[in-house]
Parts: C-alpha cells; sequence; structure tokens
C-alpha cells in the first residue's frame, strides 16, 4: 500500500485529482451535504469543453517551450457563428454545421502554422496576432446572430443518464484515445521527442515541422468542434464564449501535469484539472466571495496545486 502511494504521488496529475477531491469535499461540507451529486453533474458537462481544448493546448505545449495556442478563444467563437448561421437551426443541416467548424479549425490552424513557418514569427506572437484576425471575422460574420441550435446538437450537449451528462462520456472516451496516441503512436511518441530535443529528434528521422504543423492544425480543429458544442449546449453562438478558455486551456494542462518546458504530456491531469478549475470556481461562489476575492484565491490556489506536485524537472 505503501508502494503504491509513493507511486502515486510521483504522478504529477494525481494531484489535479486530490485538488478536485479536496475542494468538492470543502463545498458538500459548508452546504451541509446539499446539492453533491448537482454539483459534480454540473462540473463534469463544463468541464467538458474545457478538457476537449485543453488536449488541443496540451499537444502543442509539448512541442517545446514558446509553443503555445493564444488563438483558441477566437477559433471557438468563429467556429460557434458560422456553423450556427449555417445551421439556422435545422437539423437536416446538421452536417453542413459540423463541416463547416471543421473547415473553420483547419483555416485557423494553417494560417497560425503559416505564420510560424513562414513569416518566423514566435508562436505566442503569431497565434495572438491571428487571433484578433479570426475574432474581427467572427464579428463581422457574426454580428447580431440569434440563431438556436438544431434540436438534435442541444439535446446531445445538454442530456443527461442517471445525472451522467452524455457529452462527458464521450469527451472522457475521447481523452482515453487521445491518452493513446500519444503514449503508444509514432506521431505521439514524435511529439514528446520533438519536446525534448528537436535537434535529436530530427537527427533520428523526425519531421519536425511536420509535427509541429500537426499540433497547431489539431489544436484549431479541437477548438473549433468546443465552439460548435458550446453553441449547442448554451443554446447559441456568441462572440465572446470563447474568452474564458484562453488561460483555462493553459492551465488545465500545467496543473494536470504537463511540462511547460516541453516533452512530457498528460491527458489523464487534463480531466482532473478541468473539474478542479470548475468546482474551485462553484466553491468560492458558494462561500460568498466577491469576484475580486475569487480571482486572486483562483490564482492562488492554482499556484499552490503546480508547487505541490512539483515543477519541471531539469534535463540533460
Amino acid at each position: 500500500m505503501t508502494a503504491l502511494a509513493r507511486t502515486l504521488g510521483r504522478q504529477r496529475w494525481i494531484w489535479a485529482y486530490l485538488g478536485m477531491v479536496a475542494v468538492w469535499l470543502a463545498t458538500v461540507t459548508f452546504t451541509g451535504g446539499k446539492g453533491g451529486g448537482e454539483i459534480i453533474t454540473a462540473a463534469l458537462s463544463f468541464a467538458a469543453f474545457t478538457v476537449i481544448v485543453g488536449i488541443g493546448q496540451m499537444f502543442v505545449i509539448t512541442t517545446g517551450p514558446g509553443n503555445v495556442d493564444l488563438s483558441i478563444p477566437a477559433t471557438i467563437s468563429l467556429s460557434g457563428a458560422v456553423a450556427m448561421k449555417l445551421m439556422g437551426g435545422d437539423n437536416a443541416m446538421l452536417l453542413v454545421g459540423i463541416a463547416a467548424s471543421l473547415g473553420c479549425g483547419f483555416a485557423v490552424g494553417l494560417f497560425n502554422y503559416m505564420l510560424i513557418r513562414i513569416l518566423r514569427i514566435p508562436p505566442i506572437i503569431a497565434t495572438l496576432s491571428s487571433s484578433f484576425l479570426i475574432l474581427s471575422t467572427a464579428i463581422s460574420y457574426g454580428r447580431g446572430l440569434k440563431i438556436k441550435p438544431p434540436s438534435m446538437l442541444a439535446d446531445f450537449t445538454t442530456t443527461q443518464v442517471f445525472g451522467f451528462p452524455v457529452l462527458a462520456f464521450f469527451v472522457i472516451l475521447f481523452a482515453a484515445i487521445m491518452a493513446l496516441i500519444l503514449n503508444r503512436t509514432v506521431y505521439g511518441r514524435a511529439v514528446s521527442a520533438v519536446g525534448q530535443n528537436p535537434r535529436a529528434a530530427w537527427l533520428a528521422g523526425v519531421d519536425v515541422e511536420r509535427i509541429r504543423f500537426r499540433t497547431y492544425l489539431q489544436s484549431a480543429v479541437l477548438a473549433a468542434v468546443c465552439g460548435f458544442l458550446l453553441a449547442g449546449f448554451s443554446g447559441g453562438a456568441s462572440l465572446n464564449m470563447g474568452e474564458e478558455y484562453l488561460l483555462a486551456s493553459i492551465a488545465v494542462v500545467v496543473i494536470g501535469g504537463t511540462s511547460v518546458a516541453g516533452g512530457q504530456g498528460n491527458v489523464a491531469g487534463i480531466i482532473g484539472a478541468a473539474i478542479f478549475m470548475f468546482l474551485l470556481v462553484t466553491m468560492l461562489n458558494t462561500f460568498g466571495a466577491s469576484a475580486g476575492v475569487r480571482l486572486i484565491m483562483t490564482g492562488l490556489i492554482i499556484v499552490a496545486v503546480i508547487t505541490i506536485a512539483g515543477g519541471d524537472k531539469p534535463q540533460r
């Protein structure tokens, strides 16, 4: 038992789940045991969207220092606006909306990589700059957009079975598949190799630039999928619906055990970190904390979890 505890303690992702349980217990204790199940259900529903974009961000960050996708919020807004406008609330247009959403993600990912590769702009600047162009496009296309999602999409994103959100089930299944891709496939190992040492990976036969292109494309497509699903869950698209996912997509990656120095990704921790962050805000709301106090306490608790989990180990 002690050996198992030591083994789990060395897994950085375990701290996200311990924090999740601690925050939930604190909330339930404060409310006298009321609403514990409903809080978990809500956490699973809202965390599903963070997990989707977090996985895309995780692959990008794993490719090495400086790699990050800051265009995620704008991509979410653009995808939601385009898909909702094309579908017009009609179930028969659902496939068209899905195709349009994926097309938005592909275009954004390609554009981001062109800025990085062809113009040699640092990723953080390239994706931040592209986000302004993407959001401007979304604003011009979706200004005043008030279209409800098709009923099939709304049902898929909000239906629960025995209190468990259907969407959360599919997102967990997707996360399991992405974990296998990261740890068991040539592509996943190449991502880690590039993050550890790009030159060594290149000398070993890894097409470094192709791997980077795929990660940025993947991140943008997942952000677009998140926008499509989020619009269905929220009852329609809005131009600011992606705002909270900029810092959230990075925070869940770091809290979930992925190394910001690159070369070490972790999918399992993203799920726990996403639920932890939602429960943290819920706890502070339950305690009656003001908006300013909530922001300060959220930041302090996140820093504490990251510190307890341990920083990046120096690499040779």
